[in-house]
């Protein structure tokens, strides 16, 4: 199994979901379900099969939480010392083709999000970068082919 680091902070948000989606959102479509099957036919009864949808969707998404948290790691980002590319960390990369500078925060994978910078503990890149520390070249082996960066600044920045 594997595991998915992440802050205290995401963890409650995911717990939050989970208990939102178990006792409200799920009560709301068996009562949803419930009326539509009331209104006749179920084969050509759109609010039924609708609702349905509905149902296996929040029962889908009630399990990828559940499973989620089975293999959460919380893990508070401020106790590393950022001297090595770890969980948390924001690294300042030089890309050695074009001599650009690009900025990564190591983030949960729930938290990801490539367009402000934030990506996965477990994306390609972010795995070729853990232990890595300044001035250490690496030769990245990513979807869109290899790119070779300096790691220039490690730090962590809430």
């Amino acid at each position: 199994m594997q595991k998915e680091p992440m802050t205290s902070e995401v963890f409650d948000k995911i717990t939050a979901l989970l208990n939102e989606l178990k006792t409200v959102d799920r009560p709301k479509i068996l009562v949803a379900i419930e009326e539509a099957r009331q209104l006749g036919d179920l084969k050509e009864n759109a609010e039924y099969h609708a609702a349905r949808e509905e149902q296996a969707s929040i029962n889908k998404r009630i399990s990828e939480l559940e499973d989620t948290i089975t293999k959460a790691i919380v893990i508070d980002p401020t106790t590393l010392k950022h001297d090595k590319v770890s969980f948390g960390s924001t690294v300042i990369l030089l890309n050695l083709d074009d001599e650009s500078k690009i900025t990564y925060k190591i983030v949960s994978s729930f938290d990801s999000n490539p367009e402000i910078g934030h990506i996965s503990f477990h994306s390609p890149l972010a795995k070729q970068l853990l232990g890595k520390m300044e001035g250490d070249e690496v030769h990245a082996v990513l979807p869109g082919g290899k790119k070779e960066f300096e790691v220039l600044e490690i730090k962590y920045v809430n």
